[in-house]
């Protein structure tokens, strides 16, 4: 029985090109923010992992609006994480003016404010968070693009579909002012168990190719 391991973004990444939003799409970024902000970077058609399988650690990008964080892996933290992850969520709440900011996990907490905001963007206090939360998620997603030039970039993790198309909007308008590269970017639909869900494509690929490889 062979055995492998993989990155769960890269997992997420899978089921959204087998299920999802990205089928269809061969160059791809899928950004995930849930207990932790990362990316999984999709080049024809494959997973580009890096010289150390590291590609997609943007939770540690350096970025304008946080302090420079040094030593990034003993602090297990970077500029993006800090300004854009779930744990930056609350205090944006309450900079927004909102009140009944609820306790828990920084995931649940951060998904379940964006949601309560999405539900009712019109109003003053969640149109506040739903901005600002929308320029730091851009701020480090003009760093990506600009560089990687994608057709396409999904929006994954409880962080960020939570916000569903009030969040979308207002990213891709914010990514339009700070980027030159303009990929449309689009709400992920695996939303029940991801990263279980890319993990049983994966095995299930890897299964066909070992019955049906007439190589051997």
């Amino acid at each position: 029985m062979p055995f492998e391991y993989e990155n769960d973004v890269n997992l997420v990444a899978l089921a959204e090109q087998r299920l999802g939003t990205a089928r269809g799409h061969t160059d791809f970024v899928l950004l995930w923010n849930e207990a932790g902000l990362g990316a999984a970077l999709v080049f024809g058609g494959r997973l580009h992992r890096g010289w150390t399988g590291g590609a997609g650690e943007v939770g540690f990008l350096p970025v304008p609006g946080t302090p420079l964080v040094r030593q990034v892996t003993r602090a297990n933290s970077g500029g993006y994480q800090e300004l854009a992850g779930a744990q930056a969520v609350p205090a944006l709440a309450r900079e927004a003016g909102l009140e009944d900011i609820p306790e828990g996990p920084y995931p649940e907490v951060a998904a379940a404010l964006v949601g309560r905001a999405a539900a009712a963007p019109e109003e003053p206090g969640h149109q506040r968070l739903l901005r600002a939360y929308a320029t730091r998620l851009a701020t480090g997603l003009a760093s990506l693009v600009s560089v990687l030039d994608p057709e396409l970039v999904v929006l994954s993790g409880s962080g960020l579909t939570s916000g569903g198309e009030a969040l979308r909007a207002l990213v891709q308008a914010e990514l339009e002012e700070l980027a030159a590269s303009r990929p449309r970017l689009v709400v992920g639909d695996v939303r029940e168990q991801p990263v279980l869900r890319g993990a049983l494509e994966s095995a299930l690929a890897a299964t066909r190719d070992e019955v049906f490889d007439t190589s051997r």
